[in-house]
């Protein structure tokens, strides 16, 4: 199924492109290093697990290989894109969101030491489902010699999710992604392995702190943050230096895309030329003079959208995006996930959509971003994945139970408390 024209009973390859794993606490220390085990087992010890999802029955849908794929299975989903979700060694809290540590602090050592095990996990984690998962390797960018060595295990390893490009927020003590200098051995190591670049919202933040309005400005400004990395690398030239560098913008949402494009293009465009005598030409016109396209054709050429929560009200955005740009993500195992509603978060978003963009969004962009073979994933599809009416069928307000609003995707489907 890949073709011009889809039957109704015709079965999706879906392929979700932002969901969340790692090992356990103790599952890491195989892979680290013998030089830090004893540190490790003295860590451990004492360490308490902030999350309360990844304890008991819940914690192992981050690594029990069998019931994580029977899990994306009953929710019709055959192959995943992996980003961290655990604990790694000498960590306080997840990775994903975590402030990198001060280049002063005296622990870069063992953080580099705990994402090396996670990667190490995560290879042997892809393995045990062959073209199944696409893991992505961590760095750190204190250190661009080893995050560049790291970035070639992982190619020569089997992590074909790429790289989690880490944020880089103010106070961090490393330069800023638009650095023309700093970062270059990075980018040019991943365009010429021609691994993805993904950056997922939750990295780029500065500190929050813990009162309640810290929280809530955290979850007003998150995205925001994130959403700099395009614009960072772009004004850093690594866009025009690296035509072949391929960026992945994951869980960021989607509608904010088509506005954004227009600011930037508008601005560089002031920026560009001379013909107003503005402050915008005085300050940008020599940077802007050493690109060959506007900022919609850089995001045009190199940029895709890891579409977690897409709902249908962003469809109209959506396809002014470009649906071949935008792929599909269930968000699993986290609380704001799909699962185990996904058939029907698909539904919610998708029931209206030509089959043939549809089929783009949960597979083909997916499978063309990350190596995925469609082809070998066809027969457990065909045992597990929607049809294309299923999808096709709108779905009713009401007509989940209440936690199914849990997922933003499925806000206004769920059953409204007594």
């Amino acid at each position: 199924m890949s073709g011009t024209r889809l039957a109704p009973d015709d079965r999706y390859v879906v392929i979700s492109a932002d969901c969340h794993g790692g090992g356990s606490i103790l599952g890491y220390r195989p892979y680290l290093e013998k030089r830090f085990l004893d540190d490790f087992d003295a860590w451990a010890r004492d360490y308490v697990n902030p999350y309360s999802d990844l304890e008991g029955d819940l914690g192992p849908r981050n690594w029990d290989s069998s019931r994580r794929l029977a899990d994306l299975e009953a929710d019709g989903i055959v192959a995943e894109v992996i980003y961290p979700n655990t604990v790694p060694p000498f960590y306080p809290n997840s990775s994903l969101v975590e402030q990198p540590p001060a280049p002063n602090s005296g622990d870069l050592d063992r953080r580099w030491a705990g994402l090396r095990a996670h990667n190490r996990w995560m290879a042997d984690f892809c393995a045990a489902a062959p073209g199944r998962r696409a893991g992505i390797a961590q760095i750190m960018l204190h250190d661009v010699a080893a995050a560049v060595a790291e970035v070639r295990w992982a190619k020569e390893n089997g992590l074909t999710g790429g790289v989690l490009l880490p944020g880089a927020p103010p106070g961090s003590g490393v330069p800023a992604l638009y650095d023309p200098e700093y970062y270059e051995p990075l980018w040019a190591v991943c365009a010429e392995l021609d691994l993805p670049v993904n950056h997922h919202a939750g990295s780029a933040a500065p500190p929050a702190g813990e009162r309640a309005e810290d929280k809530v400005i955290l979850l007003l400004e998150v995205t925001w943050w994130a959403h700099r990395a395009f614009s960072h690398l772009l004004v850093g030239g690594v866009l025009e230096r690296h035509p072949g560098l391929r960026l992945i913008l994951a869980e960021q949402g989607t509608a904010w895309i088509p506005a954004e494009l227009a600011r930037l293009d508008y601005f560089f465009d002031r920026m560009g030329t001379d013909r107003s005598g503005s402050q915008e030409a005085v300050w940008g016109q020599e940077l802007v003079g050493r690109m060959s396209c506007t900022p919609s054709e850089y995001f045009a050429r190199q940029v895709s959208i890891g579409a977690s929560f897409i709902r249908g009200h962003e469809m109209p955005a959506a396809s002014q995006v470009g649906f071949g740009k935008i792929m599909w993500g269930s968000d699993y195992p986290h609380r704001e996930g799909s699962h185990p509603f996904s058939r029907e978060a698909l539904r919610a978003a998708f029931a209206g959509v030509d089959p043939v963009d549809v089929e783009r969004m949960l597979a083909t962009n997916a499978a063309a971003a990350y190596g995925f073979d469609l082809d070998a994933l066809r027969p457990v599809a065909d045992r597990c994945g929607p049809t294309v009416a299923e999808i096709a069928e709108p779905l009713k307000p009401a007509s989940l139970p209440a936690e199914a609003e849990q997922c933003p995707a499925l806000i206004g489907y769920g059953t409204p408390a007594n």
